[in-house]
């Protein structure tokens, strides 16, 4: 047996010298398999409570610490949705958040947007986009006393309102709770608001009524804490396959209704189609797996693919962390096995061709009034300019939902709002008293079609003034132009694309562009995009146009269009049937 040390001043041995050179080289190459080291940098031969077994680096969510991205590091140190207390000595203390803080506050909706404006932006959630009067009044109460005195409809049909300082932040909370609303996971690593078509229940031609299901399942995910903290960002909706959209193919999961007629392999009724990983920003729609779900099944398919993603997305990279990219490393039939172990029935599997064909969307179905399919009731598309309302038309709009409604509103997509369940003998009060208000219910086709996201002036992301370059633009081409056919133009302020210019007939992506020498606020202008039976990817033909040449050129595309177009030709159409050379050449004559 080899003697470790030399007896007295007797020499190494070479079995002596050999163990000490190896045990060294180990400790200067930091590999310790066992030993744990303490804060103060001792060693010691067992693990002891507390101390870093360094041979097995301490894992999450099976990633080494030492390679989780930034925002996973600051979920790993401190869970986001414990830190109640801290956001209460904040407001005593009047003081905005810094370094992790500001990434963890996110999780409650506390959005400090610096350096774009130094206050606070809440986002709140709408499930399903259903806003009680009751609670629209008291987020405008909220803008009024705390806030800037003005609210934001999102297109995923919820509600921000800003400037806020910190010392009001537990005041908001604690009223949004008492109104009955929560803006818990709407910001961060979290799954968003969750969609429904803003029309289900009373569309005419609708399949089912989607809204207990998108609202089943926020509650669901309320109560259920491992369904926060995800690789990033998550998007759900619930189309009802009515004539108004909710652009369930831009979802990470999209829930499609369909009906599936006599003589098929399943039996006749309505179902859900599942759709999967889109996100446009990235340039892909959701797609088709393949699944037929019936309603009742659509909650727990839901959560269990939220745990896949959640437990096996990438925690080290945030520009490869969202769905997207695990069903790319993966496939698709990986995901749906692993989503099958975590529930109680097996997934159904049906062809989309064997569906009846979905009903066709009405283009601006969102504004106006239409017919819902309870006798003698409407509802009312109310024009909301780029989502923005006061904290006086928020009070006035919850005065008409219960003066000549029940007192029901519904936030949509497309950053305006809809009266639903107005008898046909107040419409014309209904009408009246928007138009009192500011707002209107009529439209032109251009304005109608106008989504923007929050710009420079409240968002540090945004290289443009989405919003007020929207309003100038719906403003110059109504003077200019009189499409006889609905278009939509999208602008977004960053690559981000919260406004989804990709699915825009006309897209502006925001960016700082130079002009005589002179950096200035312009636009990528992109052509062609469309979602559900016109989906379709915007192309982009003019690069870095500023703003000031953007209103113009738009007036071109438009007439040129009107010009050129072939008998009952849409716009996408044309823009379809072009290469980017020859759309190019006819835009710039």
């Amino acid at each position: 047996m080899t003697t470790l040390l030399p007896a007295n001043d007797a020499p190494f041995t070479v079995d002596q010298k050999q163990y000490l050179e190896g045990f060294f080289a180990g400790l200067a190459q930091n590999t310790r398999p066992f030993v744990g080291r303490t804060e103060g940098g001792l060693l010691t031969h067992e693990p002891a409570p507390g101390l870093v077994n360094e041979a097995e680096e301490e894992k999450w969510f099976g990633v080494p610490l030492s390679d989780l991205s930034k925002e996973e590091k600051f979920k790993y140190d401190e869970n986001p949705l414990d830190i109640w207390d801290k956001l209460v000595r904040h407001a005593e203390d009047d003081k905005f958040p810094e370094g992790g803080d500001v990434f963890r506050f996110k999780f409650h909706g506390l959005f400090h947007v610096a350096p774009a404006q130094d206050a606070f932006m809440l986002r709140i959630r709408v499930p399903g986009s259903l806003i009680k009067s009751s609670q629209l009044r008291g987020l405008a109460e909220m803008a009024r006393d705390w806030g800037g005195g003005y609210s934001d409809i999102t297109t995923r049909a919820n509600v921000q309102i800003r400037e806020f300082r910190p010392k009001d932040i537990v005041n908001v909370l604690m009223k949004l709770q008492e109104i009955g609303l929560t803006s818990r996971g709407s910001g961060a690593d979290n799954i968003r608001n969750i969609t429904a078509t803003p029309t289900t229940g009373f569309d005419p031609q609708e399949l089912l009524d989607a809204m207990p299901y998108a609202r089943a399942l926020q509650f669901y995910i309320q109560n259920h804490r491992d369904l926060y903290g995800l690789p990033r960002k998550f998007n759900i909706s619930f189309d009802s396959g009515g004539s108004v959209s909710v652009v369930s193919d831009t979802n990470d999961i999209g829930f499609q209704a369909v009906r599936v007629g006599d003589g098929q392999c399943v039996k006749s009724g309505v179902y859900f189609r599942v759709l999967l990983a889109g996100i446009t920003g990235h340039a892909q729609f959701a797609n088709d797996t393949g699944l037929l779900l019936k309603p009742d099944e659509t909650v727990a398919v839901a959560a269990a693919m939220v745990r896949v993603f959640s437990e096996n997305g990438d925690r080290t990279n945030r520009k490869k962390a969202r769905l997207k990219y695990l069903i790319d490393r993966w496939g698709v039939e990986k995901f749906l096995d692993e989503t099958e172990k975590k529930i109680a029935f097996p997934l159904r599997r049906f062809p989309a061709a064997q569906c009846e064909p979905r009903h066709p969307v009405i283009r601006h179905g969102h504004v106006g009034t239409f017919k819902q399919r309870q006798r003698g009731l409407n509802y009312v598309g109310v024009v909301v300019p780029v989502g923005r309302l006061t904290a006086s038309q928020m009070f006035k709009l919850a005065d008409l939902a219960d003066k000549y409604g029940t007192g029901e509103l519904r936030l949509t997509v497309w950053q305006n709002c809809l009266i639903p369940h107005v008898p046909d003998d107040q419409l014309e009060a209904l009408k009246r008293g928007l138009v009192q208000s500011g707002l209107h219910h009529t439209t032109t086709s251009v304005s109608g079609g106008l989504v923007a996201c929050t710009g420079n002036t409240g968002c540090k992301f945004s290289s443009t003034n989405t919003k007020g370059h929207a309003v100038q633009i719906g403003k110059y081409l109504e003077k200019k132009v009189a499409p006889d056919f609905p278009v939509n133009i999208h602008l977004t302020g960053c690559p981000h694309s919260c406004a989804q210019h990709y699915i825009g007939d006309i897209g502006l992506l925001g960016a700082k562009v130079t002009q005589a020498g002179v950096q200035v606020e312009g636009y990528h202008v992109f052509v062609g995009g469309g979602s559900d039976q016109d989906q379709g990817l915007a192309r982009e033909v003019f690069h870095g146009i500023p703003f000031s040449d953007l209103p113009p050129l738009l007036e071109k595309i438009l007439s040129t269009y009107d010009v050129r177009r072939s008998r009952g030709e849409t716009f996408l159409q044309f823009t379809r049937r072009h290469s980017l050379k020859e759309l190019q050449e006819l835009f710039s004559e």
